[in-house]
């Protein structure tokens, strides 16, 4: 069976965006210039661009014609992000960006919400127990780049810095928050999975439907081995996030 005509002429321009002939940002030619160029009709041409615009290759915008987007630098999420650094502020996110305090701008929002089943066997607790929510966005230079919503105790942060939005983003992050309530962070476990985004994360992280996404869930555990924070999801586009991680074995 022959190849469908849109799927020919998506890979050839997938081919020239890759080979550097349109260049992040570069301008394709109009529909009617690629429908002559293929000798197919807008409707073929206008499938092809749907397939790498899903891809996230390519953006349209009104009376701004069709580009080929512009792709972050792939960036590596260190074995000790956690670990706390002396020097200027940072977090755990701006040492994976490589990103200063100042190039770093976080979208927040906080609600009080119940344990469900599933945050209750994460935390270990209740079913119902009172926690607080934190929904962030975390920006590079004004490009969203991670979302992610972290519950805490409302026991342990209620009426403290820790439960007002105005407080963050917070040097050090959650472990150095944690730290100024006398909680002291001795173990973070991580889980990750990869998957296809949501509408949710394709409008948020402005990627593609088609650009798949890495999510994990964090635990902050303190040194009682009470759990003291659960991060879940935490969400980064797949095709520039590495993950590095260290294994030490004994001889």
């Amino acid at each position: 069976m022959a190849e469908p005509e849109y799927l020919r002429i998506a890979a050839e321009l997938r081919r020239r965006i890759s080979s550097g002939e349109f260049g992040p940002g570069g301008q394709l030619p109009t529909l009617p210039a690629l429908s002559s160029h293929y000798r197919v009709s807008e409707t073929t041409i206008r499938n092809a661009l749907a397939l790498l615009r899903n891809e996230g290759l390519i953006e349209t915008r009104a009376r701004a014609g069709t580009r080929v987007r512009q792709v972050p630098p792939v960036h590596r999420m260190a074995a000790d992000r956690y670990r706390n650094k002396p020097g200027t502020p940072s977090t755990p996110y701006t040492r994976d960006q490589g990103i200063g305090w100042s190039e770093y701008r976080l979208d927040k929002r906080f609600e009080r919400v119940q344990a469900t089943p599933e945050l209750a066997s994460l935390f270990e607790c209740e079913v119902g127990e009172r926690l607080l929510a934190r929904h962030f966005v975390f920006h590079d230079n004004d490009i969203p780049t991670q979302m992610s919503t972290s519950y805490v105790r409302w026991s342990d942060v209620e009426g403290t810095p820790v439960s007002d939005p105005i407080n963050e983003p917070w040097p050090g992050g959650t472990r150095a928050q944690m730290a100024s309530l006398g909680i002291r962070v001795t173990r973070i476990t991580g889980s990750f999975t990869a998957g296809m985004p949501t509408e949710r994360e394709t409008k948020t992280l402005r990627i593609g439907s088609g650009v798949p996404v890495l999510r994990y869930t964090r635990r902050h555990i303190a040194d009682n081995r009470r759990i003291v924070e659960v991060a879940r999801p935490i969400v980064r586009r797949g095709d520039t996030t590495v993950v590095d991680f260290v294994i030490d074995l004994d001889d």
